[in-house]
């Protein structure tokens, strides 16, 4: 990961539900998870990064985005909000 603006701190517990450990994510990440899960998900859930790890779709995704350069960014489709 390159820090500047490629770079989003992500609420592990969201803040809705009182969360304050952050982890700095690649912003295109940062999107994925959040279209991908619901709060109340990463709530229960997926509030470690190693769990966020094991999603299967999120995990694909990392895969994918492996390949791409550090300040890759696309758009994504509309998320589960």
């Amino acid at each position: 990961m390159v820090p500047g603006p490629s770079v989003n701190l992500h609420h592990l517990v969201p803040r809705t539900y009182k969360g304050t450990e952050t982890v700095a994510l690649h912003r295109i990440c940062h999107a994925k998870i959040h279209m991908v899960l619901s709060e109340k998900e990463l709530r229960d859930h997926y509030h470690t990064v190693e769990r966020l790890r094991e999603h299967p779709e999120i995990a694909r995704f990392i895969r994918w985005v492996a390949r791409k350069p550090p300040a890759f960014m696309t758009r994504h489709r509309a998320g589960r909000r």
